[in-house]
């Protein structure tokens, strides 16, 4: 038994400097799993019942606390420069044209490479595009079309 207890509080305490290192709701879960488990181990049960305890509990905390977690504690995400693109309109500079591997757009006062979204598509320098997503360090981008 008291293998057992030294087991679990190891492993609660590795799921909370996990968690403490990654600030990112990762393994919180886990550690109230371990918690349980050293509960149950201490008040005697054999492994099965520990074990049970550390899954159930920690399948109950993911399930019923993870979205007011998601919600709440990690909602202060800040954009960075390149998903404030996405969904924006652009001018293109330079022609796009993948089969050529050409284009640029001036977007947020910097030059960005860009591509089309469809290999077929062709945006002329001077024309509105959309960004539709960003691939490394390229816009792709589709014909902007005014409502």
């Amino acid at each position: 038994m008291e293998m057992e207890v030294l087991i679990w509080c190891g492993l609660m305490i590795l799921f909370l400097v996990v968690e403490i290192a990654t600030v990112g709701l990762t393994s919180i879960w886990l550690a109230g799993g371990a918690l349980a488990a050293l509960i149950v181990a201490v008040s005697g049960p054999g492994i099965i019942w520990q074990l049970t305890a550390f899954v159930v509990v920690s399948f109950i905390l993911l399930v019923f606390t993870r979205p007011f977690a998601k919600k709440y504690i990690n909602s202060h995400h800040e954009k960075t420069n390149y998903e404030e693109l996405i969904g924006g309109v652009v001018k293109v500079t330079e022609t796009v044209d993948n089969i050529a591997q050409t284009g640029a757009v001036f977007a947020q006062g910097k030059e960005w490479t860009a591509r089309a979204e469809d290999d077929r598509q062709r945006l002329e320098a001077g024309s509105l595009a959309e960004v539709v997503a960003v691939s490394g360090v390229k816009l792709i981008l589709k014909h902007y079309e005014e409502v």
